[in-house]
């Protein structure tokens, strides 16, 4: 009975933390209220609950994550305030036209996430540049975090093989496969969130300037006055080669350093020095405006606790859902249902990814509980276990973009846009149309394998 009415408090609890998200309340408080639902229902002792799981789940997040929060923050505002990003971003509509500012926005997105640069940094590094790049082609900028969203959340997070992200590597530990698992059924997937995805934004951009709706300014967005003419020509470089130097410290240079048995470095050690790498390229580029770079550490410092506190505390609230008796019954439930195994990991893998916020999170758990029994029965069937990898890793990136995911609350927090304003773009390229192609690809898959 108590895990019924557990499962009943994950629900209510959930519903109520994306009710009062859309409706413009911090997480900050909103997170922890929630939390105390869940646990309320699931019969824990509430101080030691808050107390306990929920802030090891939130200072578990920010001692693992504030470096880069952090870094990829003074990157980002060092971009901007140099006019470094806006350089790159006028050079980028030059070449393609205003009338793809969409693609100028989400293609460097697509090529830092795949390049593996974590989607919360690509965050932090592209929206200055969107900013400017929309800016310029007279785009309402509440359009902007879907456009981000679909660059970074998924397709090169998921579906693309040999992918760099957590979420592609997570599978590899349990199932024996490697980043490349299944790449025809990735290249689908792919295809298929890519095309309606882009087909929508592109939609809505056009229906904006039909209606007459321009590009207004972000009050709370401290975006320097950019005069090209007071830059060498060159300048736009200063906003490129940065984003290179990121990508490649991040993936070459570990990779020279352990041939050579200088050092092994982590992936937390890698981003950091990539980050300090690009912003102490994108600051030699600038030199000549070193009075605006002291500034910029300091904004881009306090823009960072912000952001990384929104999601600690979402992770916080996964954190508790994880330890009340009504999560094991969600697991059962996952494991036991009919069909193909492919379909049931795909709806195992989403549903705990949405109940957490997390991909990572959700994947984890998910396998964690359930892969062995999916290996199991693969085995039995003769099937790959590359394809149980490739739909774990497609699910992952469904529903876990709720309102209350992490990596949304930091876009928003970001972009200082609510959810009322952005999420629906965000929900409709990064969360319903993967969710749909998961559990399509995951059933038709499994009826002919």
């Amino acid at each position: 009975m108590l895990d019924t009415v557990s499962l009943i408090g994950i629900v209510l609890g959930l519903v109520l933390l994306i009710w009062l998200a859309f409706k413009g309340h911090s997480i900050i408080w909103v997170a922890p209220v929630c939390a105390i639902v869940v646990a309320i229902l699931g019969g824990l002792n509430l101080l030691n609950t808050y107390l306990g799981d929920y802030m090891a789940g939130v200072a578990g997040f920010v001692k693992s994550y504030l470096p880069m929060f952090f870094l990829g923050a003074v990157f980002g505002k060092i971009m901007d305030v140099t006019g470094a990003a806006q350089a790159l971003a006028n050079k980028l509509v030059k070449l393609i036209g205003s009338r793809f500012a969409l693609l100028a926005v989400v293609l460097p997105c697509l090529l830092m996430t795949y390049g593996g640069v974590s989607l919360f940094v690509v965050v932090f590094v592209v929206y200055p540049m969107g900013y400017a790049i929309y800016r310029e082609a007279d785009i309402p900028r509440t359009l902007l975090p879907g456009a981000i969203a679909f660059g970074a959340f998924g397709i090169t997070m998921t579906a693309i093989p040999g992918s760099p992200q957590v979420q592609n590597l997570i599978p590899t530990n349990f199932y024996g496969t490697d980043a490349a698992a299944a790449p025809l059924m990735g290249l689908i997937a792919a295809v298929l969130i890519g095309v309606p995805g882009y087909i929508y934004l592109d939609r809505r951009v056009r229906s904006a300037r039909k209606k007459g709706l321009h590009f207004v300014a972000d009050p709370k967005h401290k975006h320097a006055e950019y005069d090209e003419s007071a830059h060498p020509g060159w300048h736009w470089l200063s906003g490129l080669l940065p984003l290179i130097v990121v990508v490649l410290v991040l993936n070459v240079v570990p990779g020279i350093l352990e041939r050579a048995g200088i050092v092994e470095l982590t992936s937390d050690q890698a981003i950091v020095i990539a980050l300090l790498a690009g912003i102490v390229v994108v600051c030699l580029m600038n030199a000549y405006q070193f009075k605006k770079l002291a500034g910029a550490v300091n904004e881009g410092a306090t823009g960072s606790v912000t952001a990384i506190m929104n999601t600690a505390c979402a992770v916080g609230f996964g954190s508790v859902v994880k330890v009340v008796p009504g999560f094991a019954l969600l697991k059962g439930a996952m494991l036991n249902m009919p069909g193909s195994i492919l379909f049931s990991e795909a709806v195992a893998v989403n549903v705990l990814a949405g109940a957490t916020g997390s991909a990572t999170g959700g994947l984890t758990i998910a396998l964690e509980a359930l892969g062995a029994d999916f290996l199991a029965k693969a085995a039995t069937l003769g099937m790959s276990p590359e394809y149980l990898h490739r739909i774990a890793s497609l699910a992952s990136g469904g529903l876990d973009t709720l309102p209350h995911n992490g990596a949304v609350l930091t876009l928003l927090a970001v972009s200082h846009c609510s959810h009322k304003e952005s999420y629906w773009d965000v929900c409709v390229t990064s969360c319903i149309i993967p969710v749909v192609v998961s559990l399509v690809l995951s059933f038709v898959w499994g009826i002919f394998i």
